[in-house]
């Protein structure tokens, strides 16, 4: 498959067979699932609308678009994930499921009426040449859905340099054994993750939650969705972390226009429309 990193691959599907998102109640997945979805045009979908999911995982956010679309195509690299997905979404009948890559994405060109991406194209060594396969995939006029990690460009300078301490504890974490690696991120979720966003939902409770306080997004999460989100950030070998200018650019030279960013967390999702 083109355009992957197999140790992050193999991580992925260790993580969702972990936390499979059995213990993510339908509540905090609908807000999570507007979070996210809150930029998406789904007045312009038709009801048999065929779209695409990159990297489904285990397939959380395709149990909300399924049921409002025709058909949708699930792709991940990880055949793990692909199983997790699958048990997921054993009740729904309307969709496909793909081992494949997104540099290699088994559809026929201009072929798509949707898709969407949320959390993967950071994880691959090629962002820009995966939008782009992305985007040959969709019929003109088709609406595209991102989220990319974000390069802090929107953060203080003393916030940049407090995530690159936590960058170096990345690198190291995620070339542990998977074992090790998922007890010392299930230690991070409770000695770090935890206090600073209880901190923030007292602060918020008062109306005065600093703009910049650390981890102030999971105030009003779960421990679980914390406990997954540690995971997944200290737990994988490959990241990248782009600005909102990078992103646009991304787009556009991928052939997108109408291009439209979120105002608030998480950072930064966008929405385009192929030209």
């Amino acid at each position: 498959m083109k355009n992957i990193d197999l140790k992050t691959v193999e991580g992925f599907g260790r993580e969702w067979a972990s936390f499979d998102q059995s213990g993510l109640s339908d509540e905090e997945k609908s807000k999570i699932f507007d979070d996210y979805f809150h930029l998406f045009p789904w007045g312009k979908l038709t009801a048999d609308a065929v779209g695409l999911d990159i990297g489904c995982g285990s397939g959380r956010w395709a149990a909300v678009v399924a049921p409002r679309v025709g058909h949708l195509h699930l792709v991940d690299a990880s055949q793990d994930a692909l199983q997790v997905a699958k048990k997921n979404l054993s009740k729904l009948r309307n969709c496909g499921f793909h081992h494949a890559s997104v540099g290699d994405l088994p559809f026929l060109e201009n072929s798509l009426d949707f898709a969407y991406s949320l959390g993967v194209l950071h994880h691959v060594p090629d962002t820009a040449a995966a939008i782009k396969s992305v985007a040959k995939r969709l019929k003109p006029g088709a609406p595209f859905l991102v989220y990319l990690y974000y390069a802090f460009d929107n953060r203080p300078l003393w916030f940049r340099m407090m995530w690159g301490g936590a960058d170096v504890a990345r690198r190291l974490i995620s070339r542990l054994p998977y074992v090790l690696r998922l007890l010392i991120c299930q230690l991070i979720s409770v000695l770090i993750y935890l206090p600073f966003a209880r901190v923030a939902c007292l602060f918020d409770s008062v109306g005065a939650l600093p703009s910049a306080w650390p981890l102030a997004y999971y105030r009003d999460k779960s421990f679980y969705v914390m406990r997954t989100d540690a995971l997944d950030r200290f737990g994988t070998r490959l990241e990248q972390r782009f600005s909102r200018q990078q992103i646009e650019l991304m787009l556009e030279n991928a052939g997108f226009k109408d291009i439209h960013f979120s105002d608030k967390p998480p950072y930064w999702c966008a929405v385009a429309v192929k030209g």
